[in-house]
């Protein structure tokens, strides 16, 4: 394969990506009333997309038209950490669409009392989380290196020392096992509430809207799915290579890790418009050039909670 489809397969999402995130921000900024503490999740993972879009299409298809990476050292450095740093923080935010979806439908009385200084620190707490782990390489645990086909930097899985397999083994450990588990248990037992009151016809004595309701935890855990789907191959090939032979590794799974990563930047919007009829409305609304006044959206979008719980 030439460098040139190479490239231009890496262009191709990048701009659908930050043009579709930025869409996505352009509808929270023209509805003031779907500025709620819940939405503020999805802003901050439309940012995540942002950020890898933003930097990490353009620098790896800038280096497979170069035939090798092409911004040095110190451009490698920066680019993996923000890749990672984005990345990090797109599962952490994940994670806690998942605690917010349990608490506003398994534990009403918690999340009524939830304020935006609580969804603030479990957003803030999700970002930390985010500069820990992608800057640990660039301070000596583990490290950062281009990869063998020298389209892109990242962790320099071509050489598993101890201080690659510790890193890589901890990070799995704390931003994948670790979130997996707990959004496992959030979305199992809102599949089994949601049942039961379904089963029990008691829908009308809940103070929300159950529809809403429904589209927003559909969205939250097709969300989950496909980031998975995305990371799965990256993970493969660092576990692959603390355990095996790296050199093994092929240049096809090589190229292919770090393009399945990144394509979780540019399906998320795409999941908004298929999964929420309130997103789809307000999307429709701007692209017809509607004023606020010719369109209704209600409640929260795409996520709802109590207008009381907003109060800090």
């Amino acid at each position: 394969m030439s460098v040139l489809p190479i490239a231009t397969v890496q262009e191709i999402p990048g701009v659908i990506s930050i043009f579709s995130n930025i869409v996505v921000l352009g509808i929270f900024v023209k509805y003031k009333e779907l500025r709620t503490a819940t939405n503020a999740i999805i802003i901050n993972l439309a940012f995540t997309d942002i950020g890898v879009s933003g930097i990490g299409y353009p620098m790896s298809a800038a280096s497979d038209l170069h035939g090798s990476w092409k911004f040095g050292y110190t451009g490698c450095q920066i680019y993996a950490a923000l890749n990672i740093f984005f990345g990090m923080a797109s599962i952490g935010l994940l994670t806690v669409v998942a605690v917010d979806r349990y608490l506003t439908i398994c534990r009403p009385d918690i999340g009524r009392r939830m304020t935006t200084r609580n969804y603030a620190a479990l957003i803030l707490a999700a970002w930390i989380n985010a500069v820990f782990w992608a800057s640990m390489p660039t301070v000596g645990w583990a490290g950062y290196a281009p990869d063998p086909t020298g389209a892109t930097c990242t962790v320099n899985w071509r050489k598993n020392d101890v201080s690659f397999v510790s890193y890589t083994m901890s990070v799995i450990a704390v931003n994948f096992v670790v979130p997996l588990t707990v959004m496992f248990y959030c979305y199992y037992n809102v599949s089994r509430t949601m049942k039961q009151y379904t089963s029990s016809n008691c829908l009308e004595s809940i103070n929300m809207d159950w529809s809403d309701q429904v589209d927003v935890t559909k969205m939250s855990v097709v969300m989950i799915v496909m980031f998975l789907v995305a990371w799965s191959p990256y993970s493969i090939v660092c576990l692959w290579s603390s355990f095996g032979d790296p050199k093994k590794i092929s240049p096809a799974m090589a190229i292919i890790a770090p393009l399945f990563a990144k394509s979780s930047t540019f399906y998320n919007p795409c999941i908004y418009v298929i999964a929420n009829k309130k997103f789809r409305r307000a999307i429709l609304a701007m692209v017809r050039c509607q004023t606020r006044q010719e369109i209704t959206i209600s409640n929260a979008l795409p996520m709802t909670v109590s207008l009381s719980a907003l109060t800090s």
